[in-house]
């Protein structure tokens, strides 16, 4: 009878452990049927949740696991799993909402703008409802440039999220708040900044430039739209027109035409520079970019491409390559030597960001020791000379070529010596999350960083990933 009992007992036990089996191998069976992926590039991921559940559930079936062990693997596992992009498309943001319909098309119109936008965060909008646009006499009496609209349109970007119950909270004395155009540089003073007041008396919050006596204010309509600590768009009774900014410019300001190759051999010192450019067949590229906001040229002396390493075969890559070269040479707007003094947002994407991405081949500005100098993240170049200076055209000569590290990021040998008293070229300067832009904040053309940063970033992600599993299954081997 004992005997019997016992033997009762041990198959109740078996039983209860071959249910035990069955159901971890059904569920392991499952999450191989059906993989966690990450969304974002789709490499397997690992729910902390899920595995703190499942070990959990073996501590009640007679396996002791630790509190340390437990939170050891969390950690593990948020550190294997890296936050989505938060990049946001503000075009398609805007398109949501019909009254904002003819604003949004004008944003989207203006290419310099959703590519400024494509890796920041933390902006405020001031959007202008159909009918208010429709009446704004701005637009009805002048033509104005695609240089000039994007500039318009970068005055109602506040680089700053602000709330409802910010605007509510507005000191007396008014709030100063910078814009994307200040970033450009061409804004004077700090005339591509607005400045924020409310009256205390009917609550309406009015925005208007900082310079004294500016013909141009708007009201707070309402607030459209808030995704938190992100974007806020709020719609506002007119276009605001930036201080100093003349609207007849474009109607008035005589068409240049420059032969880029010939202002080059004018210059006695560029007749490399000048003999690529006219091989390679950019150079109708770059004369085809001098309307509308212009360009800027940073063309390396005759020395700079005779001090390039051996190492450095320039004249060997392919065609397409070394044109992504010349082109990183270049941005897309006019920037007389005044404003690259004063630049205020140090990552300017250039032609071979509009090619490659938004957030590739940007060059970082900044004024060291009295000079402008040019930082590609490997090699760091000074202005020397003006060769030609004549808006919407400037050319500048520069101490070394520019060489994206994009292409030669791999070679140790490129590394030039810095500019006495400069930062040290900063290893992720050209590739902004941005952005993550890209960024991604950025500020900024581009798509995703590099290719081979790209597939570092992945390879490691997954080496993480697997290490692990791995030291899950050899915990739970041991337990």
């Amino acid at each position: 009878m004992q005997f019997a009992c016992s033997h009762t007992h041990n198959l109740t036990s078996l039983s209860h452990l071959n249910s035990i089996q069955l159901n971890t191998t059904q569920n392991r069976t499952q999450q191989t049927k059906q993989p966690l992926t990450n969304t974002a590039d789709h490499r397997p991921i690992l729910n902390p949740a899920t595995l703190l559940n499942t070990m959990r559930s073996r501590s009640h079936h007679g396996i002791s696991i630790t509190q340390n062990a437990l939170a050891l693997l969390y950690l593990f596992c948020i550190l294997t799993n890296p936050p989505a992009s938060t990049a946001l498309n503000f075009t398609a943001l805007l398109s949501t909402v019909p009254d904002l319909s003819q604003f949004t098309a004008l944003l989207a119109s203006a290419t310099p703008i959703t590519a400024d936008l494509s890796d920041r965060s933390s902006l405020s909008i001031l959007a202008v409802p159909n009918a208010f646009l429709a009446a704004d006499d701005h637009l009805a009496r002048h033509h104005l440039s695609p240089a000039a609209l994007a500039d318009v349109l970068r005055y109602h970007v506040l680089l700053q999220f602000l709330s409802w119950s910010d605007l509510r909270a507005l000191p007396s004395s008014g709030k100063l708040v910078t814009t994307l155009l200040q970033t450009t540089g061409r804004a004077t003073d700090n005339f591509g900044s607005v400045n924020l007041t409310r009256d205390p008396q009917s609550g309406l919050v009015s925005i208007r430039s900082p310079a004294p006596y500016s013909p141009s204010n708007v009201t707070v309509l309402s607030l459209v739209k808030t995704l938190p600590y992100n974007v806020t768009i709020f719609a506002v009774n007119s276009l605001l027109i930036p201080y100093g900014l003349d609207l007849m410019a474009s109607e008035t300001r005589p068409n240049i035409v420059l032969n880029i190759t010939k202002a080059l051999i004018d210059g006695h010192n560029f007749n490399v520079a000048a003999s690529m450019l006219a091989a390679s067949g950019v150079v109708q590229e770059f004369e085809a970019d001098e309307g509308g906001a212009g360009i800027t040229l940073f063309v390396p002396v005759d020395d700079a491409f005779a001090d390039l390493p051996p190492s450095v075969a320039l004249q060997s890559l392919p065609a397409d390559k070394k044109g992504v070269v010349l082109k990183f040479h270049v941005l897309h707007s006019y920037y007389p030597l005044g404003s690259l003094e004063s630049v205020v947002n140090p990552f300017q994407p250039t032609l071979a960001t509009e090619a490659m991405g938004a957030g590739s081949f940007t060059l970082n500005i900044s004024r060291v020791n009295g000079s402008v100098a040019i930082n590609t993240g490997i090699v760091q170049a000074s202005v020397t000379q003006t060769v030609f200076d004549q808006n919407p055209v400037a050319i500048f000569g520069v101490s070394k070529v520019l060489l994206p590290r994009e292409i030669f990021g791999r070679n140790p040998t490129v590394t030039a010596k810095p500019i006495e008293g400069a930062p040290p070229p900063d290893e992720d300067a050209l590739s902004p999350e941005n952005s993550p832009g890209l960024d991604g904040q950025p500020s900024h053309l581009s798509s995703p960083p590099g290719f081979r940063e790209d597939v570092r970033s992945h390879g490691g992600g997954i080496g993480l990933s697997f290490a692990v599993v791995f030291c899950c299954i050899g915990l739970y081997l041991v337990v």
